[in-house]
């Protein structure tokens, strides 16, 4: 069994998005004592502006996060985790693709 080269990249796109995507996230909550979430957008002004990227590239880590403490909390239904979590590995290969990209762009691995 062999695995093509292009199921590859997308596992390597998915893996490296999700690492960095918990790597922000984490990363925000270090440099300023709060949590990452949707509601940076809500801010209003430059601090809304500003907080784009970190919302769009730590999305996928923010979905299974909230999908999780909502499965765990309010006892939401499994298919919604399920759900979520499709939309959570879509977005992170997305973001991987472009971190990859990124990455080559400037003389990276």
């Amino acid at each position: 069994m062999s695995i093509s080269p292009a199921a590859l990249a997308t596992l390597q796109s998915l893996f490296i998005g999700f690492a960095f995507a918990g790597l922000l996230a984490s990363a925000f909550e270090l440099f300023t004592s709060r949590r990452a979430d949707f509601g940076l957008l809500q801010a209003g002004g430059l601090a809304a502006v500003a907080s784009v990227p970190v919302v769009v590239f730590s999305a996928p880590f923010l979905i299974l996060r909230n999908t999780v403490r909502g499965r765990r909390i309010e006892g939401r239904p499994f298919a919604f985790v399920v759900l979520a979590s499709m939309i959570a590995s879509l977005w992170s290969v997305a973001s991987g693709r472009v971190v990859l990209d990124l990455l080559a762009l400037i003389g990276g691995p």
